[in-house]
């Protein structure tokens, strides 16, 4: 490293900006960042659905759930009429029970279980949503799915 110590004697400002710390910081901060985004940009490799939107074919015996979140809570309704979760799950189960009786008991050859759909407000909190389904599955029923709404103009298209 080299000093400069002035032309015009030793009163005179010295006019000279010495860059040599600016650049090791630079090459450290460079070197950081090298290491580093490697490790940031990691992702996982998955296979995602290329559904668009998919028909949904309703059968009577399906459970039809609607859910929105509510100044006093979470609002589930079994159709047209307003549940509490105790009062959902009674009503799962008993659902359950009559479609199985229905089809021949549950030693039936072919037994098919009814679905549950729910459609859920944009605006309900993930709370609500999942407290259904976690009620729903305790009930007995094994398939869940969601009923959405296709953007206007979208095609009915399955990849």
């Amino acid at each position: 490293m080299a000093m400069s110590v002035g032309d015009k004697g030793e009163d005179a400002p010295m006019s000279d900006i010495n860059t040599t710390p600016m650049v090791d910081v630079m090459l450290v901060l460079l070197i950081i960042f090298l290491i580093a985004v490697p490790v940031v940009i990691q992702t996982i490799d998955l296979a995602l659905p290329k559904v668009q939107f998919e028909v949904t074919t309703t059968k009577p015996e399906n459970v039809s759930l609607s859910i929105k979140g509510g100044p006093d809570g979470c609002e589930v309704y079994w159709g047209m009429t307003r549940v509490n979760r105790t009062e959902l799950l009674d009503r799962g189960v008993a659902k359950l029970k009559a479609e199985i009786e229905r089809q021949g008991g549950p030693t039936a050859a072919g037994l098919e279980l009814p679905e549950v759909h729910i459609r859920g407000d944009v605006n309900t909190p993930y709370r609500c949503i999942g407290g259904t389904i976690y009620t729903m599955q305790m009930a007995g029923f094994v398939k869940v799915g969601f009923i959405s709404e296709p953007e206007p103009g979208a095609s009915t298209v399955r990849l």
